[in-house]
C-alpha cells in the first residue's frame, strides 16, 4: 500500500488483489465512520426504523411522516441501505435491514445511540479532547466518575439521577443475559449487587432464583428509584437497600456473593481496587466476587468494541477499559482467589470474571 508499483502489482494480480481491495475498503470505513454513526442516529431520531417496523414504504411516504424533503431523505435511505441499517422491498419501498431490525426492536440500543451524540460533542475537536477529556459534555453526565458521589458535590435534583439510571437500566439487558446464562448461582444464598442502579439485574436475578436474597448498595437518591422498581415486581419481600459511596462507605455484610456489573470500568485502578478490598472484607469465607462489563482483548487478540470503549471512557472521566487480566491482578491485590474467566456467548456486550474468598488461611 505505500509503494505504488507493488500496489499496482497487487491490483492486477488476482492472488493477491483482494488484499488491496480491503485494505482500501477498511480505510474508506474509517474515514466515513461519523457519517456512519450520523446516519444511524438520524435514524433513530425521525423514527424511522419504528415506522418501517410497523410497514414498508416508499421514501415518498416515508419524507411525508418524518416531514423531511423527499430529495434529502433519499440520500439518507440509501446511505443506511448501504449500512444495512435498511433494505429495498417491492414496489419501490424500503424496510428494515438486518441491523436496523435490532436497533427498531431493542429500547436499550436506541437510548445508547441517542446518547452517543454527547460523545460525539467532545470529539469535535479530537486533540483538543485528548489534551483535556473530562470537561466535555460526557464527564458531566457522569458526575460520580470523578469522585463526586458524596450528598454534597452531587447534584440534589432527583431527575439528575433520573437520567443516567434510566440510561443504564435501558442499556443493560444485553450484560443481564450474558451474566445470567453463563454463571451458576444455584450454590448462593444471598447476593450484594454493588452499584445496582434501578435494580434491573438484581431483580431479573431475583425472578430467576427465587431462592436467593438481594441486597442493592448504590447512592441513596438511585436506590430510591430501585425501590419503587423491585416493589412493584413483589420482590420487596426478599430485598435489602443500603445507601452509600463505595469511596466513603463499608460495603453490608450477610451476602456469599458480591456482583460488580459495568462498575469497575467506570473507575480508576485505585478506586477499583478500593471497592474489592471492601468486597473481600465483607465477604465470608468462600464467598465470591462477580465482574461483568466490557473487557479488552489481550494482546494479540483481534479487537471486539476496544476502540469505542477506550475513547468513551476517557471522556466519560477516571474509568479505562481493562483486559481481563488486568482485572485478576486487582483482583488478588484485593485478597481474592481462584480467579477464572468464564466463557460466554456474547463478550463483545460483556465479560465474566469470578474470584474467591478462600476458606484456606493465607
Amino acid at each position: 500500500m505505500s509503494d505504488p508499483a507493488v500496489y499496482r502489482w497487487a491490483i492486477s494480480n488476482p492472488l493477491t488483489r483482494w488484499v488491496a481491495r480491503r485494505r482500501t475498503q477498511q480505510l474508506y470505513d474509517l474515514m466515513g465512520g461519523f457519517v456512519h454513526t450520523q446516519v444511524l442516529i438520524s435514524c433513530v431520531r425521525l423514527n424511522v426504523f419504528a415506522l418501517l417496523r410497523a410497514s414498508p414504504m416508499t421514501v415518498k411516504d416515508l419524507a411525508h411522516r418524518v416531514d423531511v424533503p423527499a430529495a434529502s431523505l433519499q440520500r439518507l435511505v440509501l446511505s443506511a441501505i448501504a449500512l444495512g441499517l435498511l433494505e429495498h422491498r417491492s414496489q419501490g419501498r424500503v424496510g428494515l435491514g438486518p441491523l436496523g431490525l435490532p436497533v427498531a426492536t431493542h429500547e436499550g440500543v436506541r437510548a445508547m445511540v441517542e446518547h452517543n451524540h454527547l460523545l460525539y460533542l467532545d470529539l469535535q475537536d479530537p486533540v483538543a479532547f485528548l489534551r483535556d477529556a473530562w470537561r466535555g459534555d460526557m464527564a458531566g453526565y457522569w458526575p460520580y466518575a470523578h469522585g463526586k458521589e458524596s450528598q454534597a458535590q452531587v447534584p440534589q435534583a432527583q431527575d439528575a439521577f433520573s437520567r443516567y439510571s434510566a440510561l443504564m437500566d435501558a442499556s443493560q439487558n444485553f450484560v443481564v443475559g450474558e451474566i445470567l446464562s453463563t454463571y451458576n448461582f444455584s450454590d448462593h444464598q444471598c447476593v450484594l449487587d454493588v452499584g445496582a442502579g434501578k435494580g434491573r439485574f438484581i431483580s431479573q436475578l431475583a425472578q430467576q432464583e427465587r431462592h436467593l436474597k438481594i441486597q442493592l448498595f448504590d447512592l441513596a437518591p438511585v436506590l430510591q428509584l430501585a425501590q419503587v422498581g423491585l416493589q412493584a415486581q413483589g420482590l420487596s419481600s426478599r430485598a435489602s437497600f443500603y445507601p452509600g459511596s463505595f469511596l466513603s462507605d463499608s460495603l453490608p455484610t450477610g451476602a456469599d456473593l458480591i456482583t460488580l456489573v459495568r462498575v469497575a470500568h467506570d473507575h480508576s485502578d485505585a478506586v477499583v481496587l478500593q471497592i474489592l478490598r471492601k468486597a473481600f472484607e465483607a465477604l465470608p469465607l468462600g464467598g465470591a466476587v462477580l465482574i461483568a462489563e466490557p473487557m479488552a482483548q489481550e494482546p494479540g487478540q483481534p479487537p471486539l468494541a476496544d476502540a469505542y470503549f477506550h475513547y468513551y471512557l476517557l471522556a466519560m472521566g477516571s474509568g479505562r477499559l481493562r483486559t481481563p487480566s488486568e482485572l485478576m491482578n486487582l483482583m488478588a491485590q484485593s485478597g481474592l482467589t481462584h480467579m477464572e474467566l468464564l466463557p460466554n456467548a456474547m463478550p463483545i456486550h460483556a465479560r465474566v470474571l469470578i474470584g474467591r474468598k478462600s476458606k484456606c488461611l493465607p
